[in-house]
């Protein structure tokens, strides 16, 4: 249960236009759709797909670390690590168990014999877009795992796109479509509270003091 007079406290703290810019861009966040990296190597390639589901207001991203465990790259992420919820996994099976425990189908970003241009994509259920490693692609476990795949369509002699560049692609086709709908994408009332609380105390060097204050006087 949110604080809701913690909440207005910590947000007096914060400038009219940090707030206004807070609301303007939660009104445009979602959890419809998330985004599955499964086991990159190249630290930019994920620090960059983080980025792209900031820009296109994907608020949560699930991060497979089997064999390639490293930290984001703050340079390249321009600091949306900060903003998006990061969800980090040693394995594929527990990443997906979560996902489809939350409702969410498998979306394989690749390929396939059954595979479905990006164009005629129907985003109406909720959908975690899966991106592989670099030169493998997507292990068999996700390939199987998948309810449906999803492909980029392309006409030039090159057949691949850096993992970055699909997710970027593929983001900003289905959200578009998406708030286009009539589905309800937005984040909840409860997911809204929670992320303006979290932004404010991340806004606030001195929060964990202040919160300490707050309580001792409202005690």
């Amino acid at each position: 249960m949110i604080d809701y007079k913690l909440l207005e406290y910590l947000e007096s703290f914060l400038t009219p236009s940090r707030r206004q810019k807070f609301m303007d861009v939660l009104s445009q966040r979602t959890k419809h759709f998330t985004v599955a990296t499964e086991d990159v190597y190249q630290l930019h390639n994920t620090s960059a797909v983080i980025r792209s589901c900031d820009v296109f207001g994907i608020q949560e991203v699930n991060i497979i670390e089997e064999r390639n465990a490293k930290r984001i790259d703050r340079e390249i992420a321009m600091g949306a690590q900060k903003w998006v919820d990061l969800n980090r996994y040693h394995s594929v099976t527990d990443c997906i168990k979560d996902l489809r425990k939350n409702g969410y189908r498998i979306v394989a970003a690749t390929p396939h014999h059954n595979d479905c241009l990006l164009d005629d994509f129907d985003g109406s259920q909720k959908s975690c877009f899966f991106f592989g490693r670099e030169k493998q692609g997507l292990s068999d476990e996700v390939l199987e795992s998948a309810d449906s795949y999803l492909k980029i369509p392309m006409v030039g002699f090159t057949e691949s796109l850096n993992i970055s560049v699909s997710a970027a692609i593929i983001l900003q086709s289905a959200v578009a479509k998406l708030k286009a709908s009539g589905v309800r994408w937005q984040l909840t009332e409860d997911e809204l509270l929670l992320k303006r609380l979290d932004w404010a105390k991340k806004s606030i060097k001195s929060h964990e003091d202040i919160i300490r204050r707050y309580y001792e006087s409202n005690g």
